[in-house]
Formats: C-alpha cells, sequence, structure tokens
C-alpha cells in the first residue's frame, strides 16, 4: 500500500534515509533526528512524504516539499525516493513515482524537480521510462550552515 507519512512513520524513513546515503556513499551526511524530520513533516509541515508499506513495512518513501520558480510558477521538489533493494522490480517505484505525479497534478504544480547522481545507472534508466527529461547542463549550487 502508498500511503501518506504518519507521525509513527519518522523513525522507518530516517532509516531508509541513512540506507540510500549509505548507497550514495555518504553514510555520514545524515544529521538529522527523527524528532527533527517528525516536526518538519507533521509540525512545520516544511515537507511531506509519501510511504509503500508491505505487510507492515515501510519498505520505500518519497519526500518531496513545494518550491517556486520565477519562470514557471508553483513546483514539486522531489528530495528523495527510494525503495530498499529487495523491494525492487516489482513495480513499487513506477506506481510510487505515479502517486507523487498526482500530487503535483492536483496541487497544479507547473515543474516537478528532482536530482540524480551522474552513476546511478539503474535510477537514471528508471527515470528515463517515465519519460523524465535529465539535463547536464545546470550545474548545482550549495552553502551549508
Amino acid at each position: 500500500m502508498i500511503r501518506e507519512a504518519e507521525r509513527k512513520d519518522a523513525v522507518a524513513i530516517l532509516g531508509l534515509i541513512k540506507e540510500l546515503a549509505a548507497y550514495e556513499k555518504e553514510p555520514d551526511a545524515v544529521i538529522v533526528t527523527p524528532a527533527q524530520l517528525e516536526n518538519d513533516l507533521f509540525n512545520e509541515q516544511i515537507c511531506h512524504a509519501l510511504v509503500v508499506e508491505v505487510a507492515g513495512e515501510i519498505i520505500g518513501f518519497a519526500l518531496y516539499y513545494f518550491a517556486y520558480s520565477t519562470w514557471k510558477g508553483k513546483c514539486l521538489y522531489l528530495e528523495d525516493f527510494y525503495l530498499k533493494p529487495e523491494s525492487r522490480r516489482a513495480g513499487w517505484g513506477l506506481k510510487l513515482f505515479q502517486k507523487v505525479k498526482n500530487v503535483a497534478i492536483q496541487e497544479q504544480v507547473k515543474r516537478m524537480d528532482w536530482q540524480v547522481l551522474e552513476w546511478n545507472t539503474p535510477a537514471i534508466e528508471f527515470y528515463k521510462k517515465v519519460g523524465a527529461t535529465l539535463d547536464p547542463t545546470w550545474i548545482n549550487g550549495r552553502l551549508f550552515f
């Protein structure tokens, strides 16, 4: 089942975030705590999450927030999209991605954005399958505080 995340899911989502960070070769980069994630999702509502739950276990999630483009207007930014490796190739990824797309359509956004690491071939192939445009032109800028 794919559903909106609930408060009780914060620890499981953080566990998946840490799995994703390890996969992306940044296992020590995650500093968010379960309490902070829960606060940001459910109190402040600065981000939103969908989870994939199978037999009572959270096996995947999509975390997104709304942004703004001066050229387009309201946008949805998909911050993280992850399924446990053993749960891939069962159709959950496509269903979860479609659910995020449905949120974007319901919210009448003009664009949905995300990033993918250039070496993450399985993810790149997945995004190509769903008809995404992968733009190599833009360089990411970032400051840490």
